[in-house]
């Protein structure tokens, strides 16, 4: 399932019980967020998220302060809470020279960052089991909008199952892509899965 925790919206400034922009969305033990407001790490905590560690993906729609100025100490908070392996940062061309200079203040980071540069031609990215449209939009300065979706399966086709003889010890592994072999005999898990869903 996907969750999604709407930690801030609007404002140019923090506010005693809104924060600045920042959505979070989980799924399979990934965590993608997309802006950083100030404030964002505070939000989190209030929602009762202590998942800083994964924290995989990063979008950020443009580079105000009130989109982005939360991301050395959300970078710190990674770090401390012991994650090493690679983050990803999507962004607006000049993503890598502004994120070099917010890390000023956050210079040692036991991972590596990845930076994804846009340009008006990119309109979709895999991350992790995330689809990630991107879209232009309308302000004053480059902006991107992203649309999150999770690709379904199709539903398991019980009836093609026990006709083909195969145990129900396998049933589940099928069910989740898996290929399996049945008295020596390789079965394809998309010969027991109906089409692809509409996604989440």
């Amino acid at each position: 399932m996907l969750d999604l925790c709407l930690l801030g919206s609007g404002g140019m400034m923090p506010l005693p019980r809104r924060w600045l922009t920042a959505l979070m969305t989980r799924y399979n033990g990934s965590s993608l967020l997309i802006d950083c407001g100030e404030g964002t790490q505070t939000s989190m905590r209030q929602q009762g998220m202590i998942g800083f560690k994964q924290i995989d993906v990063i979008c950020f729609t443009h580079f105000h302060a009130d989109h982005i100025s939360g991301l050395p100490g959300m970078l710190l908070s990674m770090g401390n809470s012991g994650r090493t392996t690679p983050v990803t940062l999507i962004g607006p061309k000049g993503l890598k020279r502004i994120v070099t200079a917010l890390r000023t203040i956050a210079p040692e980071l036991p991972f590596e960052i990845e930076f994804i540069e846009l340009d008006d031609a990119q309109s979709h990215l895999s991350r992790l089991g995330y689809e990630i449209d991107i879209y232009k939009l309308n302000h004053k300065v480059t902006c991107f909008g992203y649309t999150i979706s999770i690709p379904r399966m199709g539903k398991f086709d019980v009836e093609k199952a026990n006709s083909l003889g195969i145990p129900k010890m396998f049933w589940n592994k099928l069910q989740h892509g898996e290929d399996v072999v049945v008295d020596g005999v390789e079965i394809k898990s998309e010969s027991v899965m109906g089409n692809p869903r509409k996604g989440i």
